[in-house]
């Protein structure tokens, strides 16, 4: 179900009116601790603020997309026809960054207005007469505040880590190392785990889409599995330990599809889901816009879409190659000669059937160049405008099984990681592995997970971000293009921001 909570829809409103991106000015207005968070639900009204800031740096935003620029699987070439060139996405495809680049510099800002919400709602929390009445509250939006530090040391890696809700101008903070945001998020994300309710106890039809305790786990499993990235020890054996404690609740499982997780009824039903975003663009509650930027127009006919798609996001030769004819994931790539769902050629206005193939040019591509991923599929959604009502899934099952084959595997247990990665195979019909390499279960990653904002931190963790080239990333790189230049505006607001090195 949509997160319906009539209280919640309502203040959505406030929020929306008076929420503001700087971490230096009063977030929610007028409301104060004092004559406020009275009850649970006002408490929680004011964490809807923090999930929806969120939503926007893990799908769709400017966070995700320069998760995916720069991998094998993401790629948005300007069209001859018209729109879609920029030069920053150009630069970012081509490992090419610099620090004035602009979706860099979006993408910082919506990532610490994630932080700096979640600032303003804990110190609030903290501050009310009902404080002791909010501990589950505060713990959720401790974690969520931990997740917007998790992508800025990701992505950025030395970033400085502010806890209140007011900075003072005259003592601005300074950048913090990665190996100590990283800390910091760990020991949120552990906090957070032990105050915040089980799957196993709560009723997941009205709990969804809200963090429980296996979520928490999950995140700290991929914060474990990139370890050795961010701090330079591999925590192995722990990322393994947080995937088992998901694993024993027996709560979750595979769908029998992996498109399951991606329809419109995606929701709190779903056995694979450990933590999504709850979209409901009919009552302004987030938009899912995957249809609208990545399908080419004639999708419009074939799927009888409201709207023609903008013909946008697509991806690599590369990526297609990765998959086995009989794996059904590959399904969900459009590539070649298009057709409607019944057969008949999918053909233009002169009868032309639509031939989508690899991008040549990604300056000025023609409209067929580029294989398109259907990520959120049109069945049974209610449509907004272009808005779908898909949810936007954060993490599933299928990432616990592929992070405890990794960890297995690196620490010398190679057969049950062969067990784990053909059970994800088996369930999208692929051929059984009789062995197991580090390469294969890269690959199988990047097969399972396209286009859900793991592929660039997954390349860096196997080096092959670095060391391998693909369609117009033509040359090796060095290990410090492995994170992004501290944005221009952010030196220049802020002199004790320390930019990364090389840029």
């Amino acid at each position: 179900m949509k997160l319906s909570n009539k209280i919640l829809y309502a203040l959505l409103l406030v929020f929306t009116i008076s929420g503001c991106t700087k971490l230096d000015e009063e977030q929610f207005g007028r409301l104060s601790p004092a004559n406020y968070y009275k009850t649970e639900q006002e408490a929680l009204s004011s964490v809807l603020g923090i999930y929806q800031a969120l939503q926007q740096v893990a799908h769709i935003g400017d966070p995700w997309r320069i998760s995916e620029y720069g991998t094998d699987e993401f790629i948005v070439p300007g069209r001859a026809s018209g729109g879609w060139f920029d030069q920053n996405n150009i630069d970012m495809m081509v490992h090419n960054v610099r620090p004035d680049n602009q979706a860099i510099g979006r993408a910082w800002k919506q990532i610490f207005q994630v932080i700096g919400t979640a600032n303003a709602v804990i110190e609030s929390l903290n501050s009310s007469p009902s404080a002791g009445n909010f501990k589950a509250v505060a713990a959720e939006a401790k974690a969520l505040r931990a997740y917007g530090y998790f992508y800025a040391m990701d992505l950025w890696g030395n970033v400085p880590i502010a806890t209140q809700a007011r900075i003072d101008p005259a003592n601005l903070p300074a950048t913090n190392s990665r190996a100590e945001v990283f800390r910091f998020v760990e020991q949120e994300l552990i906090a957070a785990a032990a105050d915040l309710p089980s799957v196993t106890t709560v009723n997941r039809a009205t709990y969804y889409p809200r963090l429980t305790r296996e979520a928490i786990f999950t995140a700290l499993a991929t914060l474990y599995l990139n370890a050795e990235v961010y701090t330079g020890t591999a925590k192995w054996t722990e990322a393994n330990a947080m995937c088992d404690n998901v694993i024993r609740t027996n709560a979750y499982t595979l769908e029998a599809n992996t498109v399951d997780n991606f329809k419109a009824t995606n929701e709190a039903n779903s056995k694979e889901i450990i933590f999504a975003f709850s979209i409901d663009p009919s009552r302004t509650s987030g938009s899912n816009q995957f249809i609208l930027y990545a399908q080419p127009a004639l999708d419009q006919q074939r799927y009888g879409l409201p709207f023609a798609p903008a013909n946008g996001y697509s991806t690599y030769q590369e990526a297609l190659d990765r998959y086995e004819t009989i794996d059904n994931r590959k399904k969900l790539i459009e590539y070649g000669p298009q057709t409607y769902l019944d057969g008949r050629p999918l053909v233009d206005a002169r009868g032309v059937q639509l031939n989508l193939v690899a991008v040549k040019d990604y300056v000025s591509a023609q409209d067929n160049e580029g294989y398109r991923v259907l990520k959120y599929v049109p069945d049974g959604v209610k449509w907004a405008g272009s808005s779908a009502d898909n949810d936007l899934v954060l993490t599933r099952y299928a990432d616990i099984l592929l992070t405890k084959a990794e960890a297995l595997f690196r620490i010398g247990n190679t057969g049950d990681a062969l067990t784990l990665v053909n059970q994800i195979r088996a369930r999208s019909k692929a051929s059984t592995l009789g062995t197991i390499t580090i390469q294969e279960i890269e690959n199988e990653r990047a097969r399972e997970f396209i286009w859900e904002g793991h592929r660039r931190r997954d390349m860096i963790r196997f080096g092959s971000f670095f060391n391998k080239t693909w369609t117009f990333k033509t040359t090796v790189d060095p290990v410090w293009k492995g994170i992004y230049p501290i944005p221009t505006e952010q030196l220049a607001s802020n002199p004790k921001l320390k930019q990364n090195p090389n840029y």
